[in-house]
């Protein structure tokens, strides 16, 4: 608690039951200075990859849970999801595999898609997951590593069955779910680090993708996401541009619950 204190993080000793954020609390439009930074970056090429972002896949039993309920997809819901994009010819992509190819280690395929869940819920583990092996589909999930074994939350052994699985991607949510926008030197480097250490350590992987909680950045939080080791990092803002200038400011998009032929429009329609 000592350490919390002097990284000016209010924490109670009590695990959260869950992560209180909506999709209206998200950033949707980056800094101006990391706009700028993107827009001066060099690069030889850019493509489109729409990386898809979810939090619960479940039936939400609590009606008057409507934070939970707004960002929740129904398991029927997800799997129809998973059929439209496979059906369409899409490929699905990991960030690691995505950050092979943007270092042009990994060729690119013809329709590729990226599928993230952020806070690292149970549900990835009891719905999503039989999901995928149904279907061979693949997604990355951003741990937050101190809600690790609280009530909402993926628990240890669920994490260390799931890590090695070919359908699965363990990325990095900071600490905390602190946003880190115009945060201290030693926040960033705490949140940023620690997150990514600890998975490591206690799961025997190499992390190599962030998420921003709420989608909050800024250029300090970037250098801090670059200077740590990671290879990719996801925003909230809507888009599906990708190239070695904006790495680490990724774009994404909510699929709602759109299937079929209206979950491919909206993907024509954000390239």
């Amino acid at each position: 608690m000592a350490v919390l204190a002097l990284l000016g993080v209010l924490w109670i000793n009590e695990r959260p039951v869950s992560v209180i954020e909506t999709p209206e609390s998200e950033v949707k439009v980056l800094p101006a200075e990391v706009i700028e930074k993107i827009g001066q970056a060099q690069y030889d090429k850019s493509f489109q990859v729409p990386i898809l972002l979810y939090h619960y896949v479940e039936y939400v039993k609590d009606t008057n849970d409507t934070i939970r309920q707004s960002l929740n997809i129904t398991p029927d819901i997800f799997e129809e999801q998973v059929k439209t994009l496979s059906e369409a010819g899409y490929t699905f992509l990991t960030m690691r595999e995505l950050g092979l190819i943007i270092d042009d280690k990994q060729a690119l395929p013809e329709k590729p898609v990226v599928l993230t869940f952020d806070d690292g819920h149970w549900d990835i583990y009891t719905d999503v997951w039989p999901i995928l092996k149904k279907h061979q589909a693949k997604i990355t999930v951003f741990m937050i590593t101190d809600f690790i074994n609280g009530s909402d939350f993926l628990s240890t052994e669920q994490i260390r069955e799931i890590v090695g699985s070919k359908e699965i991607e363990i990325g990095a949510h900071t600490v905390h779910h602190v946003s880190l926008a115009y945060e201290s030197a030693q926040t960033l480097k705490f949140q940023v680090e620690q997150s990514k250490k600890t998975l490591e350590k206690d799961f025997g992987l190499e992390v190599v993708s962030f998420a921003y909680p709420n989608g909050a950045l800024d250029l300090a939080a970037m250098q801090a996401v670059e200077d740590a080791g990671y290879w990719t990092a996801v925003s909230t803002v809507l888009g599906t541009n990708v190239n070695k200038g904006n790495r680490f400011a990724l774009y994404r998009l909510r699929p709602g619950r759109l299937i079929g032929e209206n979950l491919l429009e909206r993907l024509r329609e954000v390239n």
